[in-house]
């Protein structure tokens, strides 16, 4: 199975949930445009596999595609196990991984109701080296440190 986008999501605040869309731009050395993690810093862009998402599924939560704040929910591609400052082509994009898992500092929703969260633990993040459009079906590949 080839590694692909699921979905793509945005939010205008921090610390919300985030909508799927039909795709979304995103700009070098920026982010996603519109969305409230934007900005040029080194967690410009949030992903997320299906597969962990699947995972809360089987603890008996009702969650879906940006539940976690994620930008880009992915499938097939084991996101956690990418070093810091691998690449990866994302549909038109060019990324750059650079954070695995994040501190969470305020236990979410997600949290209180199942006792965990894939998040902190498989979520990554990166930054944009080369802008373009992201859709779901695009393909993702994964190519070498930059």
């Amino acid at each position: 199975m080839s590694a692909k986008v699921i979905a793509v999501c945005i939010s205008e605040k921090k610390g919300e949930r985030k909508t799927p869309v039909a795709s979304v731009e995103l700009r070098e050395n920026h982010g996603i445009v519109g969305d409230a993690h934007a900005g040029e810093w080194h967690r410009q862009v949030s992903l997320l596999a299906s597969e962990s998402i699947e995972k809360m599924r089987k603890m008996g939560l009702d969650v879906d595609s940006g539940d976690f704040a994620e930008n880009i929910t992915t499938e097939g591609i084991d996101l956690p196990s990418l070093p810091v400052g691998t690449r990866l082509a994302v549909g038109e994009t060019l990324l750059e991984v650079t954070q695995i898992g994040k501190e969470c500092h305020t236990r979410c929703a997600i949290f209180y109701q199942a006792g965990d969260c894939v998040m902190p633990k498989e979520g990554i993040f990166a930054r944009v080296i080369t802008g373009g459009v992201v859709k779901p079906g695009d393909p993702i590949a994964v190519g070498r440190e930059g």
